[in-house]
């Protein structure tokens, strides 16, 4: 377990960022009128900016070749 949390750091920050972010944003500015698919509901919100947090820290992540494992 300990191993696959070192091995995918980047994509738990950038979803626990993500997470944060989109709630802040549901929280501060969000959507009045509730026809908003996404940020009409902090779970929604919460979970969209969740997955694009991860997806985006993703990039940046160094990939291994087979010579370094």
């Amino acid at each position: 377990m300990k191993k696959f949390i070192n091995d995918q750091k980047l994509y738990l920050l950038g979803a626990f960022a993500g997470a944060v972010s989109g709630f802040l944003y549901w929280k501060f500015i969000g959507c009045s009128s509730g026809t908003c698919m996404i940020t009409s509901s902090p779970v929604r919100s919460t979970l969209y900016f969740s997955m694009m947090g991860a997806l985006f820290f993703g990039i940046f992540k160094k990939e291994k070749n087979a010579e370094q494992s």
